[in-house]
């Protein structure tokens, strides 16, 4: 964990990407440039996948794409490794987010299943925030 007393914790924990073909998207990470699959969950436009770039930084992989290519490209979301994603969200309305997604426990994937603690607020310039705490013994 990083020392950011705001968020408590800090780093990035994950950049994710819509993929316009999940495959293909999956195998260049994977074989092409090295990264480790370490979760998956869902089926067809619904699946998602958390690949470990090597340092425990993670790519998360979402299908359902629309086939646009845009300039900016495929990211919706970056990720901040927290160890309190309620105090995060309180320190990141105070400094003028709005909360999208209320802190919540999910259940990541089902091999293995990992609990985590996140959510998500909209920056200043509309950008989307996630807070992400693992919760369980499978520490992502």
């Amino acid at each position: 964990m990083g020392t950011n007393s705001k968020i408590g914790g800090g780093g990035f924990h994950h950049v994710a990407l819509r993929a316009n073909d999940f495959d293909a998207t999956v195998k260049f990470y994977t074989e092409g440039l090295g990264f480790v699959e370490k979760n998956n969950w869902g089926e067809g436009d619904k699946r998602a996948v958390l690949l470990d770039s090597g340092d425990g930084n993670y790519m998360e992989v979402f299908a359902g794409g629309t086939g646009e290519q845009i300039p900016e490209g495929y990211f919706f979301h970056v990720a901040f490794r927290s160890n309190d994603v309620d105090g995060a969200v309180q320190a990141a309305i105070a400094a003028g987010a709005i909360v999208t997604v209320e802190p919540k426990d999910v259940i990541l994937g089902v091999n293995p299943p990992t609990p985590v603690r996140i959510a998500f607020v909209k920056g200043l310039n509309g950008e989307i925030i996630e807070f992400f705490q693992s919760t369980g013994e499978n520490q992502l």
